[in-house]
């Protein structure tokens, strides 16, 4: 093993706890404004300002769709390319901002970015008819073997995924490794975790925003995030996260640990469970605390299915048995 350092009933109960959720959001907002002082966070703190910046980037984008229909291009890869860039970049920014956001916004937004994907794969399929175009792209075979970079390159990632950032911190392209990586002092904007097989990951410090993407049996420890964590695409893991919004997508077979100030959302996913938050390194205290995260608020037990829109309980997730929950993990 190499080692490396570095997620509609109309029942009155159900209305209840939209509504509870819903004020939550709500107080947690006017408590972030109230201590914020002296940020640079280009987060917008205002439903408002979120869904100008949010409509004015989806009506480009369709623009774009639109306009590589109407004007032959003998080579459109560089068009679609961007405009994928420009899905994911609306995504990204969703996420960012999903902590203050309304839940409805939340999945209204989310919604659109689907419609446009799905839009997108239908441009291509017309502008690219021999060749598919797919908005998430999978690993591809090299015609030479080439030797895969250590997970501490953290400039260029081997695969392309729908939430790769260019720029940003990560580990990406990895197979039976300890992966681990501390951070001091001021908090990190962004991490990125994708593609990855059969590793342990082991992150200290504070986050503004995590993004996971195409991981399998691994095991994902991770300090407080202020922001959100998005998942897409994990199977047979077991994730230890603290985070103010939490959503997966398309998770299966997976444990998750959490503290977490809303509601988890999950959607696609199947046989996944919850428990508290089971992490433990020194400092951790301090990085809770400066992250708004120190208090247990039980919501790792309060899920959300988008998938699942009837008042009695979804199959797709469970609470784990307290007699099958792992002991405090100390990183």
């Amino acid at each position: 093993m190499n080692e490396h350092t570095d997620d509609i009933s109309t029942d009155e109960t159900t209305q209840r706890k939209h509504a509870a959720m819903i004020d939550r959001l709500s107080n947690l907002h006017q408590a972030r404004i109230s201590t914020k002082t002296n940020s640079k966070d280009p987060t917008f703190e205002s439903t408002q300002s979120f869904l100008t910046t949010f409509t004015n980037s989806k009506q480009s984008i369709e623009s774009s769709l639109t306009q590589i229909q109407q004007i032959p291009n003998q080579d459109p890869n560089s068009d679609l390319e961007r405009i994928s860039n420009s899905i994911s970049d609306l995504e990204k920014l969703v996420a960012e901002n999903s902590y203050f956001l309304p839940p409805y916004e939340v999945r209204s937004s989310l919604k659109t970015i689907s419609d446009l994907k799905q839009t997108l794969d239908s441009v291509t399929s017309k502008v690219k008819p021999r060749k598919k175009f797919s908005f998430k792209n999978k690993p591809t075979k090299k015609q030479e073997p080439e030797p895969k970079p250590k997970p501490e390159s953290e400039s260029e990632p081997e695969h392309k995924t729908s939430y790769t950032i260019n720029d940003s911190p990560g580990f990406r392209g990895t197979e039976n490794a300890i992966l681990t990586k501390e951070f001091t002092g001021s908090e990190i904007r962004e991490f990125v975790l994708s593609d990855l097989t059969n590793c342990e990951v082991k992150l200290k410090g504070r986050f503004r925003t995590l993004f996971i993407n195409r991981v399998r049996n691994c095991k994902i420890y991770v300090g407080p995030v202020s922001g959100s964590i998005l998942i897409e695409e994990a199977e047979g893991c077991l994730f230890v996260l603290a985070s103010h919004q939490i959503r997966v997508h398309e998770a299966k077979l997976t444990d998750f640990y959490l503290q977490c100030r809303s509601r988890p959302i999950i959607e696609r996913s199947c046989g996944v469970r919850f428990g508290p938050y089971r992490l433990c390194y020194d400092g951790i205290e301090t990085d809770l605390k400066e992250s708004n995260l120190y208090e247990d608020t039980g919501n790792w037990a309060n899920v959300d299915d988008f998938q699942w829109l009837r008042a009695i309980q979804s199959p797709n997730w469970s609470i784990l048995p307290e007699s099958q929950r792992i002991d405090m993990v100390k990183i």
